[in-house]
C-alpha cells in the first residue's frame, strides 16, 4: 500500500524513527524499516531537544569515499587556473554526472543522479569578472545539462545544448554579477532531473572581499524515496538531521556567514529559522547592504540569499525549517556555541 508523507508522520508519532524520520518506505520493491527514537513532544533526555533523540545516528556520508556534510559546509571548490595563449587565465571546474545509490537517512537509500558523487553537487566559487570554464561530462545513461543562474550568453545557459550520455560540454563565461546562484540540470522533465539530485551552488565573490567570517553553504532539498511526487525526507546538504547528530561548531562572538539556497522539488516553499538569535539577510547576495534583520527566511525553489550573524552566549541552539512537517522529516540541526 502506498504511504504518503502524512503517513510517515503518523508512524513517527507511534513508533519513531532515527533522527525524526519515522516511516516504512518502499524503494525498488524493498521495504525500508525506520529506526526508533523519542517522538516529538515527549520528555527529552537531559540536554537534548524533544524529538531529536535518536537510537541510531545519521550516516556520516551519503556513500563511501564522498565528502560528508560537515566538510561540505565549508568546502568551496576554487577550481584551477589555466593559462591562455594571450596571457589571460581561466578558472576551470570539472563536473561529472553519474548515478549513485546514496544514503539520505539511516538505512534509507535513494537512487540519485549526482554531480561528482553527491547530492547536492559541489559548491563552486570564483570572483566577479573572472572568466570561468566548467567542463561538464555526462556519465549517466540520460541526457543532462548544467543551467547556471546569473548573466551569460545563451549558448552557456544549459537549456538547448543537450549533453547526451558519454558526451561533454564546456561552459565558459564571465562571472557576473557577484552573489550566490544555484545551478541545476534543465532537461525535461525538470521535476525528475531536479528531484533526482542534479543541482548545486555557485558563489561569485565581489571584487572587494566581504568581511572575514566563518563561511558555510547550506542547500535545502527534499527526497522522494518512493517516487510518488511527494518528499518523504527534507535535508540541508543531503542527509536528514545530520547536523542534529553532528552539530555545527561555532565560537561565541564569531562572525558567521551562511550562503543559503533552496532547491526543494514538489513543495512551493522552504525556510530557515534560527533559534535564540537574529541575522542580517542579503537577498541573492547581489547587494552589500542587508535588507532585513530577522530570524526566519522563506524561499521558493531557486531563491537564495546570505545570512550574517554571531552568537552572544554559549550553548546548543536549534536551526530548522519553519514548516513543522519539514522539521519532523529531517530538516533540523543544532549549532553548538562554545567560549
Amino acid at each position: 500500500m502506498k504511504k504518503s508523507r502524512r503517513d510517515f508522520l503518523k508512524i513517527a508519532g507511534a513508533t519513531g524513527i532515527t533522527t525524526g524520520l519515522a516511516a516504512i518506505g518502499v524503494l525498488g520493491g524493498q521495504k525500508v524499516q525506520a529506526e526508533s527514537f523519542t517522538p516529538i513532544g515527549s520528555t527529552p533526555a537531559h540536554g537534548v531537544h524533544a524529538g531529536l533523540t535518536a537510537g541510531v545516528k545519521a550516516p556520516q556520508s551519503q556513500a563511501l569515499n564522498v565528502i560528508d556534510p560537515t566538510s561540505f559546509l565549508t568546502n568551496f571548490e576554487q577550481g584551477k587556473f589555466v593559462a591562455l595563449e594571450n596571457g589571460e587565465r581561466v578558472r576551470e571546474f570539472n563536473l561529472v554526472s553519474y548515478p549513485s545509490l546514496i544514503e539520505v537517512a539511516s538505512g534509507v537509500k535513494f537512487p540519485a543522479w549526482t554531480l561528482n558523487g553527491t547530492v547536492p553537487g559541489p559548491t563552486l566559487r570564483c570572483i566577479e569578472g573572472e572568466t570561468v570554464r566548467i567542463r561538464f561530462r555526462n556519465g549517466d545513461a540520460h541526457p543532462h545539462t548544467i543551467h547556471l543562474h546569473g548573466i551569460h550568453p545563451a549558448s552557456m545557459d544549459g537549456v538547448f545544448e543537450i549533453v547526451e550520455p558519454g558526451q561533454e560540454y564546456v561552459y565558459e563565461f564571465t562571472a557576473q554579477p557577484f552573489g550566490v546562484f544555484p545551478y541545476h540540470c534543465h532537461v525535461m522533465p525538470l521535476t525528475k532531473h531536479v528531484s533526482k539530485g542534479l543541482y548545486g551552488t555557485l558563489i561569485v565573490d565581489p571584487k572587494t572581499p566581504r568581511q572575514a567570517a566563518k563561511e558555510m553553504v547550506m542547500l535545502m532539498n527534499g527526497f522522494d524515496v518512493d517516487f510518488d511526487g511527494e518528499n518523504e525526507f527534507y535535508t540541508v546538504n543531503g542527509i536528514a538531521n545530520y547536523y542534529t547528530d553532528y552539530p555545527i561548531q561555532i565560537k561565541v562572538d564569531e562572525p558567521v556567514r551562511i550562503y543559503l539556497v533552496n532547491m526543494t522539488e514538489f513543495d512551493k516553499i522552504n525556510s530557515l529559522h534560527l533559534h535564540a538569535n537574529m541575522f542580517w539577510y542579503y537577498p541573492n547576495g547581489t547587494i552589500l547592504t542587508p535588507t532585513e534583520y530577522t530570524d526566519t527566511v522563506m524561499l521558493c525553489q531557486g531563491q537564495r540569499g546570505i545570512l550574517e550573524f554571531s552568537y552572544k552566549y554559549p550553548g546548543r541552539y536549534l536551526f530548522h525549517a519553519h514548516q513543522s512537517e519539514f522539521a519532523e522529516l529531517g530538516w533540523t540541526g543544532i549549532i553548538e556555541v562554545t567560549e
